[in-house]
């Protein structure tokens, strides 16, 4: 996410960052450049200036002056004033409530609010343990009922069915009530989208917010607008008391202009990043962790949570023994890492936050998952004798294999080569070379506490 940007970025600071001497010329060019960059990204004009006047002012005290490494210190002061303009810390849903707490989700159409509620609903079953109910007072899209009540299905949330010849107001009275039954934790109210901040609208969802008092009141915003996600989700919090907002569609923004002006414009914290169109695509929005990718540093802390909740730590723990043991590893193992890579969002995704990454998880994002899906198409449509043992497959076979899967000979064959490649590694790791490996790993920013750093960037 945010690649144009944090490329910009990049190639801005990284002739300072070297200076054994920062002087305010030198400071102002940098900014200069810093500065364009982050009105390319369409990042709101009051921001660039916020930003740009905080970060000289800093640079040109005794903070850099009295620093042995005055180049990494400028960009650490610009690592922090990013974080600080994205809101500082990170701030979750406050559902400190009697049950059930109520948030009410708002938007405008096209957004993604009833995809964000039903993301919503599975973070806060699988990740916070909570018994989850949902209802759509949207009477007036058609289908919008129905969506929701599928993709309630889908997260394990409770549906509260409602019909588009209800009230809205009658219909999140009545949610109010059957939650309470149900002893659910959490009702989510998915509310109607709107073209605009037009009275009518806003005197319906005026009302709603008084009938059920929401703990928390989310407003859902397609970050590809840019500032102009800032400035709307304004204008709709001055008819209703927001508490937060959720950016939308974030993995398909190169600018990030909305992410860095959402904040600071409407003086309501981003609470939610949806990151893809599954259901598990929703993160808990990190400053610090956004602030650290945007400059190329990557986000270690993220993807080790990410591998934690997403990696099928039972099949890792079975490769590891049979490798251990001198098993061979087959392509049935080569087809389960795929599986588990494509849980994690593809190569392109474990580039995007690991230190340094940037660039080669740019050009690995148009290859990742579609490749990912013919190797193991091609895998498929082998047999299990093949799958175990890939020296039995020939000419005749490939052609079958091939046939199967829609793939050509070329692709079967760079697949076989790289699973060789991985065999060879895997033999490498027999006996105690797995535990050799992951030591070696642990020296090159690999885990907490390593010591290990991307060169040319700051200690944290």
């Amino acid at each position: 996410m945010f690649e144009s940007l944090s490329a910009r970025l990049g190639s801005s600071l990284s002739a300072i960052v070297g200076k054994s001497k920062l002087t305010e010329d030198n400071i102002r060019d940098t900014l200069r450049d810093v500065r364009m960059a982050l009105l390319e990204a369409d990042v709101a004009l009051p921001v660039v200036r916020t930003f740009t006047d905080r970060v000289k002012d800093r640079a040109v005290g005794v903070e850099v002056s009295k620093s042995l490494t005055p180049g990494q210190s400028f960009l650490k002061i610009v690592e922090a004033e990013l974080q600080s303009v994205m809101g500082g810390e990170s701030e979750g849903l406050n559902l400190s409530t009697q049950p059930p707490a109520v948030v009410m989700v708002a938007g405008l159409q096209g957004a993604g609010k009833t995809t964000s509620v039903a993301k919503l609903a599975k973070y806060l079953i699988e990740r916070e343990n909570k018994k989850v109910s949902v209802v759509s007072a949207d009477v007036y899209r058609p289908a919008a009922i129905a969506q929701l009540q599928t993709l309630a299905a889908e997260v394990g949330a409770r549906f509260e069915p409602s019909e588009a010849s209800e009230s809205p107001l009658d219909i999140v009275k009545r949610a109010m009530n059957n939650t309470k039954i149900a002893f659910s934790d959490v009702l989510l109210i998915d509310t109607a989208g709107r073209l605009a901040v037009d009275e009518d609208m806003m005197t319906e969802i005026k009302a709603l917010h008084e009938a059920v008092k929401p703990i928390e009141t989310l407003f859902v915003v397609d970050s590809m607008t840019g500032q102009d996600a800032a400035n709307t989700a304004k204008a709709f919090g001055k008819a209703l008391p927001l508490t937060g907002v959720i950016l939308t569609k974030v993995d398909a923004d190169t600018r990030g202009g909305a992410a860095l002006s959402v904040q600071m414009i409407t003086e309501r914290p981003i609470k939610f990043l949806g990151v893809g169109e599954k259901t598990d695509a929703l993160d808990l929005f990190h400053p610090d962790r956004l602030a650290s990718r945007i400059l190329g540093m990557g986000d270690m802390l993220s993807l080790i949570e990410e591998v934690e909740r997403k990696v099928d730590h039972g099949k890792a723990k079975k490769l590891a023994k049979k490798v251990q043991k001198g098993g061979r590893f087959d392509l049935e193992d080569f087809r389960e890492q795929l599986q588990q890579m494509k849980n994690l969002g593809g190569m392109h995704a474990m580039l995007d936050k690991l230190p340094g990454m940037g660039g080669m998880a740019q050009a690995a994002q148009d290859v990742d998952i579609k490749q990912f899906d013919r190797m193991e198409a091609m895998i498929n449509s082998m047999t299990p004798k093949e799958r175990r043992n890939p020296d039995l497959i020939s000419g005749s076979h490939k052609r079958r294999i091939t046939l199967g899967s829609g793939t050509a000979v070329q692709d079967l064959n760079r697949l076989l080569k790289q699973h060789k490649q991985m065999q060879k590694m895997m033999k490498k790791m027999k006996g105690g070379g797995m535990q050799r490996m992951m030591r070696g790993l642990g020296g090159f920013g690999g885990g907490p506490g390593s010591g290990g750093m991307s060169p040319g960037f700051p200690r944290r």
